[in-house]
């Protein structure tokens, strides 16, 4: 998928949600662990409820590596089913990885061309030489670590040189210097809106990927009014929030509920800016 076909959907849709599915067993509703393969039906179910709410899926790998070969193969069928039927969706490889040449290489190989992902995240704290193999693939992202909205993301990101100069803000002036930059997006997280006006000073034209909606209680609106470009140029996460919503049989219904929500505050915002196709 490329830029404006993403920016296509969004309007289209009237919705810049993306949904992470970090299926946990331990809190997939009971009926489903009698399935042979109960993380890839919950997912099944989940988008099934929600795909014409949301423009991307993001699957946290961590949640399919810690059930070994069975969770790995319950990511292949998501990613399978996500291309196969919704191929207009937007996919989001949650890995987070970060090694230097051909480490990087093997990675981006992997989530681009053997699991068909259009974008993976990446920790960028080894520099360019980590990032670069991943902007090596046409129409493919890489969505690199920014400003995070955990509590220990403000011990290294928002620390300042002589110059007064934010880590953060260095890692994405840095990153416009390099090969294929038009390729990068950042996750900026939604529990620090007072820094999104920041972040688009340095990046007005990429995509933000805004985790923190929903459990971990981000600013919706101040996400809007801070990150939101010409070309919207945001893709607003919510997980647990949707996809948790209910453990008994009707969770995809609840999940969709949930999503209609958010979603109707994307098109209230989209609107009030005159965004339309």
């Amino acid at each position: 998928m490329d830029r404006q076909q993403l920016i296509d959907e969004i309007l289209r849709k009237r919705s810049f949600l993306c949904i992470g599915l970090d299926a946990d067993k331990d809190k997939l509703p009971p009926h489903l662990l009698d399935h042979e393969d109960p993380i890839f039906e919950f997912n099944r179910e989940i988008i099934d409820a929600t795909h014409h709410l949301a423009v991307a899926y993001k699957p946290n790998t961590a949640f399919y590596e810690a059930y070994g070969m069975e969770g790995w193969r319950s990511l292949e069928r998501t990613i399978r089913y996500l291309n196969e039927r919704h191929p207009e969706v937007f996919t989001i490889a949650d890995a987070k990885r970060g090694d230097i040449g051909n480490t990087s290489t093997r990675y981006a190989r992997a989530f681009f061309e053997d699991l068909e992902f259009d974008s993976v995240t990446v920790a960028p704290y080894m520099g360019s030489d980590s990032v670069e193999p991943f902007l090596a693939f046409e129409d493919k992202f890489a969505i690199m670590l920014a400003l995070t909205s955990n509590k220990g993301g403000l011990d290294f990101q928002v620390t300042e040189d002589r110059s007064g100069e934010a880590l953060f803000e260095k890692v994405l002036r840095t990153s416009l210097g390099w090969k294929n930059s038009d390729r990068l997006m950042y996750v900026v997280g939604a529990t620090r809106p007072e820094f999104l006006g920041q972040v688009r000073k340095i990046v007005p034209d990429h995509f933000l990927l805004v985790p923190g909606i929903g459990a971990q209680g981000g600013d919706f609106n101040g996400v809007c009014e801070y990150g939101m470009n010409a070309d919207v140029g945001l893709l607003v996460n919510s997980s647990r929030g949707i996809i948790y919503a209910s453990k008994g049989h009707d969770f995809g219904e609840k999940a969709a509920q949930k999503a209609a929500e958010l979603q109707g505050q994307m098109e209230k915002a989209l609107s009030e800016r005159n965004l339309s196709l």
